[in-house]
């Protein structure tokens, strides 16, 4: 049987406008098999960002299930939450959400730091993960002093630290040059043949396209 690494059942989130109720899902199935690439698409307001954010425990769904990796997400506790996050998800963000204050070594090894793993472990697996985004002479420099393009990857590199269950992509080609993001896409491909799990939202088509299966929402439902 083959192992789900995301499902969702009847996911619902409403906001609430006042006395005014704004749903941004209405009840959304989706799947994702452990080894798979997916990309969730769908126009501005569909409800991507929102399943996002439910999916990565940043937000709370008003009805529906979350199962990730097995575990009932939507049943922890808030104070179980961080560390779910850090032993089963990585993220990789739009804006890079990188410390300024730190190098690139230390962005990447700071996850596996928070998750108590020996020092000379953390630093050597770092290393080989920025050599595996191709930054190994640039690891010591300060997000400042990288490139767009670079950063993305020392994201990349970090949410690979503590080898996650599922990996989250919110647009994670936006802010860069065609180039360079086609460049990342790449790297995508080849983390996603490595064997890691991708659940990315975009908006672009060419990007989209470059996943195993795209899933579209509009209004808050699935529609494909």
């Amino acid at each position: 049987m083959e192992r789900h690494i995301l499902k969702t059942n009847g996911l619902k989130k409403i906001y609430m406008m006042g006395k005014v109720e704004t749903p941004a899902l209405s009840g959304v199935d989706i799947t994702v098999k452990k080894g798979e690439f997916v990309a969730l698409m769908g126009p501005s307001g569909s409800g991507k960002t929102t399943f996002l954010n439910l999916t990565g425990m940043l937000d709370n769904p008003t009805d529906g299930k979350i199962h990730i990796d097995g575990f009932d997400i939507s049943a922890l506790k808030e104070s179980k939450k961080s560390l779910f996050r850090l032993e089963k998800l990585g993220f990789i963000f739009q804006f890079f959400n990188l410390f300024p204050e730190l190098t690139a070594l230390e962005n990447v090894y700071l996850p596996m730091m928070l998750k108590g793993i020996k020092k000379k472990d953390y630093i050597s697996r770092a290393e080989e993960l920025l050599d595996l985004v191709g930054l190994k002479k640039r690891m010591r420099h300060y997000p400042a002093e990288l490139s767009g393009g670079e950063q993305q990857r020392v994201t990349i590199a970090r949410a690979l630290s503590n080898s996650p269950a599922l990996i989250l992509a919110d647009e994670p080609t936006a802010n860069l040059d065609s180039t360079t993001a086609a460049e990342i896409m790449e790297l995508f491909r080849e983390i996603n043949k490595q064997g890691e799990t991708i659940f990315m939202v975009t908006h672009e088509k060419e990007f989209g396209e470059k996943a195993d299966r795209i899933i579209k929402l509009k209004d808050g439902l699935v529609v494909n």
